[in-house]
């Protein structure tokens, strides 16, 4: 168990479909303990594999007031969502420094396999909807920030770089 360090964007990892996990291994469970350790510290409601620089379709979701509730998921996939949308200020540790106010489905049903490596179905509303979401969305080579307009996407990136570059 260790925390991970968040691959910077626009690092391609962060821009390209992951690969469908295969069957849940001891590989993949390590690698899910590391990725709620790095989730923890950073803190988080949810981090994708492909944030830490793996590219295959692991996240994890943990939502919860006390913490230690996380959802550990392979190949997750929305098999529904509501048309109730819900505002929500989004950001990721791989563009520090900024934020986004994104719309979501205020709920969604996602499909996945469990640490067990049995498909599982769960239903997910409000913050943990948006986190499930927001994971799903890494693991398809996509950013909260894609949900925005190019000139608020290309302002926001801008204004990550100039943060980034004050150090």
């Amino acid at each position: 168990m260790a925390v991970r360090v968040c691959v910077p964007y626009p690092n391609p990892v962060l821009k390209a479909p992951a690969a469908d996990v295969a069957e849940i291994t001891d590989e993949v469970r390590a690698i899910w303990r590391d990725m709620v350790d790095t989730m923890e510290a950073m803190p988080g409601y949810g981090l994708a594999a492909v944030q830490i620089g793996v590219p295959l379709r692991l996240a994890v979701v943990d939502c919860s007031e006390a913490r230690g509730q996380a959802v550990l998921m392979a190949n997750p996939e929305v098999i529904h969502a509501s048309v109730q949308p819900r505002d929500h200020e989004e950001a990721s540790p791989n563009l520090p420094g900024v934020s986004a106010r994104v719309t979501r489905p205020r709920a969604v049903t996602v499909r996945f396999l469990n640490a067990e490596g049995q498909i599982e179905e769960r239903d997910f509303v409000h913050l943990w909807a948006t986190s499930a979401q927001h994971q799903i969305d890494h693991l398809a080579g996509k950013m909260y920030f894609d949900h925005l307009s190019p000139l608020k996407r290309k302002m926001l990136i801008a204004k990550a770089e100039k943060i980034r570059k004050r150090g």
